[in-house]
């Protein structure tokens, strides 16, 4: 649950790039096209292509007249882009969650992941009204493959989530933990306190999430 920027696909091609840049401290088109092997027309396209997607930066190399001279290294998002997949380690750690016999502590440990989570979505949020926002997580969440949809329809604003969004990470018996982990996420992404007004688990086409009514 990494709603980290940016969302765009990386091509097969630019990996190859990117795993290079991974090795070094930052290189040269010099460096790349020996690295590589290939031409140093095709490493500016690559270069190009993860400069506009905010997976590279460059630094000026100070030099004499002429065309200026350029190092590339990863960004912070190039390096999460690069990493390894975090699956395996994600299934890991929630299984050793689920498996905690205190209850108290799996729950601080839940609300802590959800409230992390949640900050970062929140950032990419403007100040906006509660409903505007709502309707900018439903996009978030839908650029990470969740399938939430926005509804201002009845008395309140809803988030309709439409299936569970880590099947691997859940079985029978922690499928209420993932959905007050999804509702903890939401109320502290929107600055509101939400509520699971429907859920799958009792029969309900989608899980549906809706702000805590004022007292």
């Amino acid at each position: 649950m990494n709603p980290t920027q940016p969302t765009t696909d990386v091509r097969q091609v630019d990996r190859q790039l990117l795993d290079q840049l991974r090795r070094h401290e930052s290189m040269v088109i010099a460096d790349l096209v020996d690295a590589m092997g290939v031409t140093a027309t095709a490493v500016r396209q690559r270069i190009d292509r993860m400069l506009e997607m905010g997976l590279v930066q460059r630094t000026k190399i100070n030099g004499g007249r002429g065309r200026p001279s350029f190092a590339y290294m990863l960004s912070p998002a190039g390096h999460r882009q690069a990493g390894a997949d975090p699956g395996q380690l994600a299934v890991a750690m929630w299984q050793a969650i689920s498996e905690l016999p205190d209850p108290e502590t799996r729950k601080w440990l839940l609300q802590r992941v959800a409230q992390r989570v949640g900050a970062e979505y929140r950032e990419q949020l403007a100040d906006s009204s509660l409903a505007d926002r709502m309707d900018s997580m439903s996009h978030l969440l839908a650029e990470k493959r969740i399938l939430a949809e926005f509804s201002n329809d009845g008395s309140l604003p809803v988030l309709d989530v439409h299936a569970c969004p880590y099947p691997d990470l859940t079985d029978e018996g922690q499928r209420r933990d993932m959905c007050h982990l999804e509702q903890e996420m939401l109320s502290e992404a929107l600055g509101q306190p939400m509520e699971l007004s429907r859920c799958q688990l009792d029969g309900h086409s989608c899980c549906q999430f809706a702000p805590v009514p004022s007292q």
